[in-house]
């Protein structure tokens, strides 16, 4: 009965934001040329049918699941198609992103149901600890590879094999949390244990400290060596959050800040791409540096200025001037011609998407499914705010993206798995509710 309730539910939310994107799709064309798009039979049955598999995998594979995640999940991603394509197809030279986003949100549904029959116990992965995590931190050093790795807008992130660019990071995040998550389920008794103090805090035997010392000095490398402050802060935040959560001790808290702020003053101090970022985002309007290192930053400001609190409207503002507005910059874009209203109403999905993550993790009984969704939520959350934060200068500006809304393959993929994982706790979590049949 409470699946029904819930599917039920989905359908409705998928309906209702399915609704919302084809509105605002039809607002863009409206605002262009006064005349409904041809195209707007095929968008509505693209936007529509991907969210209906998903909706038709979650009744047949997991039907008890929560019924909110994929619904708001499908809003994000079809306002960010929206923009894409509005974005797009202002440039002077149009580069066909609609068509491939459209494919790149077909690719990332088909993960999403692959990983709902695959996955049938989340319970199972704790088995592959040690093979996930050394895939995962491969994952994460692959663009460091003579040959594979690219460098593009001046981050090493990317990898090639021959035509087929794409994040390993992406991936290796939800790897790294799968692997944190089952590690700490197995050694948080001694990870909790006192033995020695520093001052004020007690710390557990130094040997058990070595995963934290390792997630330090991981990070460390992809933010020197892959010039990638945003993945080096999502996965250290990832691995003490999961440590305090497993340990209950706030003092782990303070040991990673105190970890990571020293790492990050020594890369400051000692590497030109760390204190060009750090100048930029103290002062994008200097004149002492090349006019186009704070140009995003100084664009955005003023898109942001120009929506104010109710916005330009869609596709009435000027986006175009931001470099890179449709993956970076795209919640600027948001915040332009949706107004703060709009750019409020994004910030509210990903506080109720993290909020389902939470439930999720607050009501199974299985340590290594609470830590996991913990893990996968705190993911979700953190890079969301990293990004946005750099966005609007609450941060220096990284190369993440915001996760079902900008542009990439990579990341809509990574982050539908996610998604798909997160379901698939929440429906284990029902059935052992529900007891035997």
């Amino acid at each position: 009965m409470l699946g029904a309730v819930r599917r039920n539910t989905e359908l409705g939310l998928i309906v209702l934001g399915t609704l919302v994107t084809v509105g605002a799709y039809l607002l863009a064309s409206l605002a262009e040329d006064a005349r409904i798009p041809v195209n707007i039979g095929p968008v509505l049955a693209v936007v529509l049918g991907l969210q209906l598999a998903a909706h038709l995998a979650i009744r047949r594979l997991a039907p008890d699941a929560d019924g909110t995640l994929v619904a708001i999940a499908g809003l994000l991603n079809g306002l960010g198609y929206v923009f894409i394509v509005r974005i797009d197809e202002a440039k002077v030279e149009p580069q066909g992103l609609a068509g491939l986003q459209s494919a790149w949100a077909a690719v990332g549904i088909g993960a999403f149901i692959a990983t709902l029959v695959l996955i049938r116990r989340v319970r199972d992965l704790e088995r592959y600890r040690w093979t996930i995590g050394f895939i995962g931190i491969g994952l994460l050093l692959l663009p460091l590879v003579p040959g594979v790795g690219r460098t593009i807008n001046g981050a090493k992130i990317w990898v090639g094999i021959g035509p087929i660019s794409f994040q390993p990071g992406e991936f290796a995040k939800i790897l790294l949390a799968i692997f944190f998550a089952s590690y700490l389920v197995e050694k948080r008794e001694l990870l909790a244990v006192s033995s020695f103090r520093i001052g004020p805090i007690a710390l557990p035997d130094p040997k058990h400290l070595g995963p934290v010392l390792l997630a330090w000095g991981v990070s460390l490398v992809v933010m020197v060596s892959e010039k990638d402050l945003g993945s080096s802060l999502l996965f250290f935040a990832l691995f003490v959050a999961l440590l305090w959560v497993s340990t209950e001790r706030a003092s782990y808290l303070v040991v990673g800040v105190v970890l990571f702020a020293g790492g990050a003053a020594f890369a400051h101090s000692q590497f030109d791409h760390v204190q060009e970022r750090v100048a930029i985002w103290t002062d994008p309007w200097s004149g002492n540096r090349p006019k186009d290192e704070g140009f995003q930053i100084v664009e955005s400001s003023f898109a942001f200025s120009a929506g104010g609190v109710t916005g330009t409207g869609i596709n009435l503002g000027s986006p175009t001037r931001i470099p890179y507005a449709e993956t970076d910059f795209i919640f600027a874009a948001i915040g332009e011609e949706l107004g703060l209203l709009g750019a409020t109403g994004v910030l509210i999905a990903f506080v109720l998407m993290i909020g389902a993550g939470l439930r999720i993790a607050l009501r199974t009984t299985v340590p290594f499914e609470r830590l996991l969704a913990t893990g996968l939520t705190v993911l979700l959350g953190v890079q969301s705010f990293i990004i946005i934060a750099g966005v609007i200068r609450v941060l220096p500006l990284t190369g993440v993206t915001l996760p079902f809304v900008s542009y990439g393959g990579s990341s809509l993929i990574a982050n539908y798995v996610l998604i798909a994982l997160l379901l698939r706790i929440s429906d284990d979590t029902a059935h052992r509710e529900a007891g035997p049949a």
